[in-house]
């Protein structure tokens, strides 16, 4: 997202508006409290090596994942945002890619210890102003990497994106986890609620065709989208009758859906079976990474 975006961490109510005091239990902060405790556990168990062990993240280490982290919850603190890399690296692709960049570059430098305890300073003092924010500043439109939201909404997307990067570090050191309960299915929703735009623009799939998707394993549900009147929508309840069915488990979903993955390598893998029309799965697969 854009450095401005980011400035603007706390949105206004509108003039006029009655202010209302935001439960310290409210859902999304519940969430990002637990996601970031999850993630300071699982840090506090790593060795030295494993801080330096690179991840799915071009380019990025377990370490620079955590300082990401960092830049990101320190620029909606309204805290300065470092100078632009000199000469970003090739997995460097836009102006969110740069910004994200100079927090990591920074940081690269630094001990495990330090960033850890950066880490752990951040979240506290963003745990705090979250639960200092009222009802109203959390219904109030703001910009995020989704365009004007509700903040509330803003924050969705950030526990999606801690989820995200958090499975980065544990496919990296070997610790799986944290792939059930309200963060994970938080963030899968996300990834399910473009489903119909997968299907419709991306796979073309023609009027009338329905794409299940059914995660298996740990947290085992199904998605299905059909297209109605030229455009994929969601469809409520089991279906039967597929125009094709993938089925995967909820990490090769996350993955294949933020890019780590490709479809390729998921089929050749065993990680994903089609069961039906397998061209209109194969683009299917090939659209499903909605992560910039």
């Amino acid at each position: 997202m854009a450095e401005a975006a980011l400035a603007r961490f706390v949105p206004v109510p509108p003039a006029g508006c009655t202010v209302r005091r935001m439960p310290t239990d409210h859902p999304v902060v519940a969430n990002l409290g637990t996601v970031w405790h999850s993630i300071d556990g699982l840090l506090g168990g790593l060795s030295e090596k494993d801080w330096d062990r690179p991840t799915d993240c071009p380019g990025w280490t377990v370490k620079d994942q955590v300082s990401h982290l960092i830049g990101t919850e320190s620029a909606l603190l309204g805290r300065s945002a470092p100078p632009p890399v000199s000469e970003p690296a090739p997995h460097v692709k836009n102006p969110m890619g740069q910004l994200n960049e100079a927090w990591v570059e920074v940081r690269r430098a630094r001990s495990p210890a330090e960033v850890m305890a950066e880490f752990r300073e951040v979240t506290t003092a963003r745990l705090a102003a979250l639960r200092s924010m009222t009802d109203d500043e959390m219904a109030a439109i703001t910009s995020g990497p989704t365009g004007q939201v509700p903040y509330e909404e803003f924050m969705r997307v950030r526990v999606m994106d801690n989820w995200v990067h958090e499975q980065d570090v544990r496919r990296a050191v070997g610790q799986p986890g944290d792939l059930e309960g309200p963060v994970a299915d938080a963030s899968l929703a996300r990834f399910t609620s473009a489903l119909p735009f997968v299907i419709g623009k991306r796979a073309g799939a023609p009027e009338g065709a329905t794409v299940v998707l059914q995660l298996t394993g740990p947290g085992e549900q199904a998605v299905a989208a059909s297209v109605v009147s030229g455009r994929g929508r969601l469809v409520d309840g089991p279906v039967d009758d597929a125009t094709v069915r993938l089925m995967m488990t909820r990490e090769t979903y996350a993955r294949l859906s933020c890019g780590r993955l490709s479809p390729a390598d998921a089929l050749a893998g065993g990680l994903v079976s089609v069961d039906g029309d397998r061209t209109l799965g194969e683009r299917v697969l090939a659209g499903m990474s909605i992560m910039p």
